[in-house]
């Protein structure tokens, strides 16, 4: 008992260190990380009850509960009803399922249910290696559980996107049942309108997977999936879109044809694929759409703004910032080459040592092979945009990163340099400070 004891106090601690660790002494760069405002904060921690009970079922094709398999359910239906409706309105879509436990089981989801509906196994997606998140890929979700075909799209490296003239003869010549744009390394809109022709003359639908971009997208910036072509689009909730850890489909059923891609994905997440869809995090989530629908633009912007800044000060103090010809990046990350500086591994292991947390990253020319050892790294702004940085506190930023990559002082002086940052910028902005503020902005 005394081991066991030990174990349990040993947790406390570290979770207590974690959370002053994290939110307290860091510069948070990972660009899959959100930061969520007080009010969000506030109505998770009074969701407990919620985040306990279940709710597994049929939907309807507004994405409203149409059958549940358990008493007690009243006021959750209401819950994942009003979330849903705040998600639909926020993205101007008529079909949204918000039961999905994250943006990976969005996708088992969505590339099953368009496989049962186009009766086609076969996916266009863009290659792992030029920054699609694993579950696209045969080695991952797509082909290692559902069997999928993947075909990759053709790839520009200079522009950092996809050729749409060369992926239009792909997607003819596969006549694949899905076509899918979006990713994790992802600096600039996918050619959707450009390929949506060749897309439905094949019957595929189109797949958006946005979960690092849909708080941008919210905000009206970076790319409109739906008014370029897209059919569905799948996400996570947590990256710049600013809620709980979780996952979304949104779609439009305005024909047969998706009416019956959408039955077929609502079967895909139950009986298929989930069962307790974690409902403490529903009204987290409606919190957040409520604050991207008044906020999000401003916040989107600056995001972009900052990242952009970042890349050109950076690229201007002697580090390879990719697309330099294109302006770094129209998104929430830059892809930096570090190869000069000792690569992608070496570095992050750097500035982690002064507290600036974020993650090496393969380029599209690095050897695939050798995934530990990358020359890149990824860098996201939507944490430090959302605690209020602006262009002169980025730069700033950025002097205290290349201070630790050229080592130009002491890891220590730079770390204290960090914690004086995160003290000046403590706060969280574009958003609620408490749900009586949330209340009283409704009521009024």
């Amino acid at each position: 008992m005394h081991d066991f004891s030990n174990l349990v106090l040993k947790l406390i601690e570290a979770s207590r260190n974690h959370e002053s660790y994290r939110d307290k002494e860091c510069i948070n760069l990972i660009a899959s990380e959100g930061l969520k405002s007080p009010a969000v904060k506030q109505i998770l921690s009074l969701s407990t009850d919620l985040e306990g009970r279940y709710a597994e079922g049929e939907n309807d094709l507004d994405g409203h509960v149409k059958k549940r398999y358990y008493q007690g359910q009243k006021y959750m239906t209401e819950i994942e009803n009003y979330a849903t409706d705040l998600l639909k309105n926020l993205f101007n879509c008529g079909w949204a399922d918000s039961r999905l436990v994250s943006g990976t089981h969005a996708n088992l989801a969505t590339f099953k249910g368009l496989s049962l509906a186009s009766k086609n196994r076969k996916m266009v997606v863009t290659p792992l290696s030029c920054g699609a998140h694993i579950s696209h890929d045969y080695a991952g979700l797509a082909g290692s559980v559902l069997g999928l075909e993947n075909i990759n799209h053709v790839y520009n490296i200079d522009e950092f996107n996809i050729d749409a003239d060369k992926s239009a003869h792909i997607i003819r010549a596969a006549k694949p049942g899905i076509v899918t744009f979006g990713g994790s390394l992802f600096l600039f809109p996918h050619p959707i309108k450009e390929l949506k022709t060749v897309s439905k003359e094949v019957g595929a639908f189109i797949a958006y997977d946005a979960s690092h971009v849909l708080g941008l997208i919210a905000g009206g910036v970076f790319q409109d999936p739906f008014n370029e072509g897209a059919d569905f689009i799948t996400s996570s909730t947590h990256k710049t879109f600013p809620g709980p850890q979780g996952g979304i489909i949104l779609g439009n059923p305005k024909n047969k044809r998706l009416e019956k891609a959408i039955k077929a994905i609502q079967f895909a997440i139950f009986p298929l694929s989930t069962s307790n869809t974690h409902l403490g995090r529903l009204p987290a989530l409606g919190i957040a759409a409520l604050e991207m629908k008044i906020f999000g633009k401003d916040l989107a912007r600056q995001t972009v703004k900052n990242a952009q800044t970042a890349g050109q000060y950076l690229y201007e103090n002697g580090v390879k910032v990719l697309c330099e010809s294109k302006g770094f990046t129209q998104s929430h990350q830059i892809a930096v080459d570090v190869c000069n500086f000792g690569g992608g591994k070496k570095v992050a292991q750097k500035l982690e040592e002064v507290n600036i947390v974020l993650n090496k990253n393969l380029l599209p020319y690095n050897d695939q092979n050798d995934r530990d050892n990358p020359s890149g790294l990824r860098i996201g702004f939507q944490d430090v945009t959302r605690r209020g940085l602006k262009e002169d506190a980025i730069k700033h930023l950025c002097d205290l990163m290349l201070s630790a990559m050229k080592e130009k002082k002491k890891p220590s002086k730079i770390k204290e340099s960090i914690l004086e940052l995160k003290k000046e910028f403590n706060q969280v902005k574009y958003g609620f400070e408490s749900l009586e503020e949330v209340i009283k902005y409704c009521e009024a």
